[in-house]
């Protein structure tokens, strides 16, 4: 059973750390492991990520792509069957923006996603072909918008 105070790191497991700069006997004086002058070699003297001695760098080497223009993009909220069950009488995308299920910039489209449990009026910009007969068989109405 050992005590706290006498646990200890495994034999060869630690390290010195190297101190640098402390005089010609340690090994790592004079120069301090910076070699002879060069930016490197001053103080402050970095190296910005990615650059490469004034060489026209990789990043700017390689071909640009993958250009999407999305503003003129139908962005479509998307609703289940199942979701439809909560609403009574009529569900259009104002009842449901107005809720906050979607903005007025996005467009509705219904998945036949679970069960229909009753008849509704459904108003939206696309309909499954499933989602459609399935409201239909539920005794609602479909009106694509």
């Amino acid at each position: 059973m050992s005590l706290l105070a006498e646990l200890a790191p495994n034999k060869g497991a630690t390290h010195k750390k190297k101190r640098i700069g402390r005089g010609d006997g340690s090994g790592w004086g004079g120069t301090a492991g910076k070699g002879h002058k060069g930016q490197l070699a001053r103080s402050g003297g970095k190296v910005k990520r990615g650059f490469e001695g004034g060489q026209t760098p990789l990043h700017r080497r390689l071909p640009k792509f993958g250009f999407k223009n999305t503003d003129f993009k139908d962005n479509y909220v998307i609703i289940n069957l199942q979701q439809l069950n909560r609403y009574e009488g009529e569900v259009s995308p104002a009842l449901l923006a107005e809720q906050g299920f979607l903005k007025k910039t996005e467009k509705l489209k219904v998945l036949a996603n679970g069960k229909l449990d009753k008849s509704l009026t459904v108003k939206a910009h696309k309909f499954s072909a499933a989602a459609k007969a399935e409201i239909e068989k539920a005794g609602g109405k479909v009106e694509v918008l």
